[in-house]
């Protein structure tokens, strides 16, 4: 165990789960820090929350036998563009014991290795935004929109959160009856579903509501969504299939119409049994009816695989990602 251990980091806006694990397959710690991403807390701020995750993953263990790391974030590029943001972040591993290399990759890769071992293939997330990537040789290669929730993220979270308000909009405009969604957003929003006696008095307070605070919350009201769906809302189910069409089109534009490797769906809104995933998955499997298809898995860990698969013993990298993940469709 002490020859071979290496760490994995899943670093999130909201959350940073680190892990420890043996090439030989063993998971050796866990720990959960808060949201790490420099971009939305700032350098010193994440890395702290790394520095809890990490310490407590590595509590009961000798960090100096810790072989390779690698953290899984989103923003990577301008994380390593900035001096401060990486000094902060070598610090912290340095803080924790770690006195081995290691890499920081982009969280879609890392929500791809979650779901297959195979070194080509497509990640598809759906969370609070949304973004498609082509894995060539576990490198991110082609990507489509992750453009953030001013300018893309399409069919992602804060889209159908904007479209849940939007419908909820268009029905008091036209003084229609607020079907299961725009009765959903009202009561989320302004704590009652009552609309004033002049709806665009209602049109007003929403506005104003949604508009004070910051944009992202948004993705909040995606449950919403999910939840008229399921009610029977038809207004709910448009907005669900007009989203599956816009991440199955986001996958077009990166994946060659012939590829059979594998494709890998990530994020919260397509992870599991959700609508959403149900609406993407045919869409895909009828595009691409050789490819398997899989859902992602724990990202801390997969980070952990990557570390591990570069090493001089791990002879057999597809073997070990059985071993900490499980198998996955078409290995």
């Amino acid at each position: 165990m002490s020859d071979g251990m290496v760490v994995g980091l899943d670093v999130g806006g909201t959350s940073t789960r680190a892990t420890v694990v043996s090439v030989a397959g063993e998971r050796l710690g866990a720990g959960l820090g808060g949201g790490g991403n420099p971009t939305s807390h700032g350098a010193e701020r994440a890395a702290e929350q790394l520095r809890v995750a990490l310490a407590a993953a590595l509590a009961g263990l000798d960090p100096s036998l810790v072989r390779a790391g690698t953290i899984g974030m989103a923003g990577v590029a301008r994380l390593l563009a900035d001096p401060v943001s990486r000094e902060a972040f070598d610090r912290m591993w340095q803080d924790v014991g770690l006195r081995c290399p290691y890499e920081i990759v982009g969280d879609a890769l890392v929500a791809y290795a979650s779901g297959t071992a195979a070194p080509d293939g497509t990640i598809l997330i759906a969370g609070t935004g949304a973004i498609a990537a082509e894995v060539r040789g576990l490198t991110l290669d082609r990507v489509a929109d992750g453009h953030g929730w001013l300018l893309g993220d399409a069919g992602g979270g804060f889209w159908l959160g904007r479209e849940a308000v939007r419908h909820a909009l268009t029905d008091l405009d036209r003084h229609r009856p607020l079907g299961p969604l725009g009765t959903l957003v009202l009561t989320e929003l302004l704590g009652s579903a009552q609309v004033a006696a002049r709806p665009r008095d209602t049109v007003d307070v929403l506005v104003q509501t949604v508009t004070r605070r910051p944009a992202v919350e948004l993705a909040g009201l995606a449950p919403l969504v999910i939840q008229a769906d399921r009610d029977g809302d038809p207004a709910a189910a448009t907005i669900l299939a007009q989203a599956a069409r816009l991440l199955a089109a986001n996958v077009q534009r990166i994946r060659p119409a012939d590829a059979t490797a594998p494709i890998v769906l990530g994020g919260g809104l397509l992870t599991g049994a959700t609508p959403l995933a149900d609406a993407v998955r045919p869409a895909l499997a009828a595009r691409w009816p050789g490819a398997p298809l899989s859902g992602a898995g724990d990202g801390a860990v997969a980070a952990a695989w990557l570390a591990a698969r570069t090493l001089p013993e791990v002879t057999d990298p597809a073997d070990l990602h059985r071993r900490l993940i499980g198998p996955t469709p078409g290995r």
